[in-house]
């Protein structure tokens, strides 16, 4: 008889386990996509509250300057004068394209930026947190064609050893 009981208490115990919980994957991919548009949107009509307000307390914002990497304070910071105006800045996303992780508890994306500095690529990375998708990395980037690499590279770089023109 004992050799029956091990095996049955087992397997009650796992049967009486709370399943976990299993997420929709288009509907969160849905959500990531309204979150995202909002977190834009936010930016464009300087609303501070909804766009720090989307990111995890230790984000991490990476701009394209070469010394922008910010943690949300530092950035929050930073831009506090940019949302004191009627705009803190205005990208529009489009193409944007969304992974997730096997579990689904996290997320990646890229998209496509129009912005003030021409077309930029965005990319980031969010947590599944207490039931909502908070933005914990996002990193901005300037899209330069092939064809102008040795233009900028001259003026990023202005002692490199580029090939003559």
């Amino acid at each position: 008889m004992f050799k029956w009981l091990c095996p049955l208490i087992l397997l009650l115990l796992l049967s009486c386990s709370k399943p976990e919980e299993k997420l929709d994957v288009k509907m969160e991919e849905a959500r990531i996509h309204q979150l995202m548009d909002s977190w834009h949107q936010a930016a464009s009509v300087a609303d501070e509250e909804t766009f720090f307000g989307s990111m995890s307390e230790d984000a991490i914002y990476l701009g394209t300057d070469k010394n922008e990497r910010w943690d949300k304070s530092t950035f929050m910071e930073w831009s506090e004068p940019y949302f004191q105006r009627d705009t803190a800045w205005s990208f529009h996303s489009h193409d944007r394209t969304i992974y997730f992780s096997t579990d689904a508890k996290n997320a990646w994306f890229e998209e496509s930026l129009d912005t003030w500095m021409g077309p930029c690529r965005g990319s980031g990375v969010l947590e599944w947190d207490n039931g909502e998708w908070k933005l914990t990395h996002y990193n901005l980037a300037m899209c330069i064609d092939n064809d102008d690499i040795d233009a900028v590279l001259r003026v990023i770089q202005p002692d490199s050893l580029l090939p003559p023109d």
